[in-house]
């Protein structure tokens, strides 16, 4: 009996001790400033695709993308929820985009932080970027047909959705890729830099 509540007492402090290092003040500040990054970086949105003006392109999740590699998957979608939230006023659709945005981006940010959690290298890292756009582009297929379009166009949502399906994969392959790149050409600096100041 008294050896159980060793052990409980035990897990409770490894498991503070845990958060206590995860969460600690340099990486707290380091997310703030990312999320301000990144929101700020989402306002510079613009349309590629006259058809569909609606699908703008921002390189906000750029820095969402290299908090996940950083910092780790659970760090990066806490980034990515308080920047949709964040975005909220200033945005136009009420929360809705903001709320398709969060699984969006989550799941496109997943996969590649999980895998460079415990194999680091561009032979993990590309092919599971590559993954993970189109898993993020699938995510956008779904979040469009039964969030987006739904909530603002009620029963003319599937016609549609039809007519826009292949710009909507066009666009999120687009944006997603072009994230990656960037991505990839910032991590190795960034990553240094933080090393030395033992972030």
């Amino acid at each position: 009996m008294q050896d159980d509540k060793f052990q409980k007492a035990e897990e409770k402090r490894t498991f503070k001790s845990v958060i206590a290092k995860r969460f600690s003040a340099k990486r707290v500040a380091l997310m703030a400033v990312f999320i301000a990054l990144s929101f700020c970086v989402s306002l510079l949105d613009f349309p590629i695709f006259p058809a569909t003006p609606f699908l703008k392109l921002d390189f906000g999740n750029t820095f969402i993308l290299l908090i996940a590699f950083l910092l780790g998957p659970v760090e990066g979608v806490i980034v990515c929820v308080i920047k949709e939230l964040i975005r909220i006023p200033t945005g136009s659709t009420g929360g809705v985009g903001e709320l398709a945005n969060m699984f969006v981006t989550s799941a496109y940010i997943l996969l590649p932080s999980i895998v460079y959690q415990y194999k680091k290298g561009l032979k993990f890292v590309i092919p599971s970027l590559c993954v993970a756009c189109l898993l993020g582009t699938g995510v956008a297929l779904i979040t469009n047909r039964f969030i987006n379009f739904p909530l603002y166009m009620g029963e003319g949502a599937g016609k549609f959705f039809a007519e826009s399906f292949y710009f909507i994969v066009a666009f999120n392959l687009i944006k997603t890729v072009a994230v990656s790149v960037l991505t990839l050409l910032l991590y190795k600096r960034l990553s240094n830099f933080l090393k030395n100041r033992k972030i």
